[in-house]
């Protein structure tokens, strides 16, 4: 950008007049405007003799304080600089984290927890379920025949009679051992649901690592309130080998005493 020059009065006469003096042209006696106007035109002729024309941009010498605080705002850009790179990283991690979760949640949606799948395992089981019921209906019935027979063998005198119980007895416990083979179709069933858990377990372990393990999820886990009331707080089920609480023969006994 051009810089604005003060125009003197000698431009002004000249664009008047169309004639511009020469310094050479005043000898002598001079009128004071005349003198104002030859200062005027020594001011000109020093103002384009100068390094820096006007419209020529002057460099301005760099002071030490100056330099110094280039320095320091150079420091504090490459800082910033490398807070932004390590920004980056961290969520190019959590980007590839998160990818990764997706693909093992479309995993276990894809062979988990598809309506097919679920469908499954659901109806295993409730297939031991109702298999185990039906054994069990069945060896009670039999046992029950079985002490009937007994009770009856001891009664009667007749070798008929008692040839007859003794083969009623027998197949009662045939009947025994044919209920009993429902744990063979009840191991399958299960083994097939605990198949379809222990991948569920593992992909969601795989998603657990992902996300720095299992200690650093507890951290987040809420804290487990237990809001079952009266006889429903008792129900825990039957206690595991591993699990504490077991109450020996002896706590039993003290009970009674």
């Amino acid at each position: 950008m051009a810089v604005q020059r003060k125009r003197f009065r000698i431009e002004e006469f000249q664009a008047e007049t169309g004639e511009l003096p020469q310094l050479h042209d005043f000898d002598g006696d001079i009128l004071p405007f005349q003198r104002e106007i030859i200062s005027e035109l020594r001011a000109i002729r020093a103002q384009m003799a100068a390094p820096h024309h006007v419209g020529t941009p002057v460099d301005t010498p760099v002071t030490p304080e100056q330099s110094a605080d280039a320095k320091i705002l150079l420091e504090t850009y490459r800082a910033q600089i490398e807070q932004c790179e390590k920004l980056k990283v961290e969520l190019d991690l959590i980007h590839d984290a998160i990818d990764r979760t997706k693909q093992e949640i479309a995993t276990l949606h894809g062979k988990s927890f598809s309506g097919d799948e679920m469908a499954k395992v659901t109806g295993e089981l409730g297939a031991v379920v109702g298999g185990t019921e039906e054994a069990t209906q069945q060896i009670l019935e039999a046992a029950e025949a079985i002490d009937q027979a007994a009770t009856a063998l001891g009664k009667v005198t007749s070798a008929d009679q008692q040839a007859q119980l003794r083969e009623e007895i027998q197949e009662r416990v045939v009947g025994i051992f044919e209920a009993c083979n429902f744990q063979d179709l009840t191991g399958q069933r299960i083994g097939k649901v605990m198949g379809t858990m222990k991948f569920i377990e593992h992909h969601i372990n795989v998603m657990m690592d992902i996300w720095g393990g299992v200690d650093a999820i507890r951290q987040h886990a809420p804290a487990i309130i237990d809001t079952r009331v009266g006889d429903a707080r008792l129900l825990n089920g039957p206690k595991g080998a591993d699990d504490e609480g077991h109450a020996s023969q002896d706590d039993i006994d003290a009970l009674f005493d």
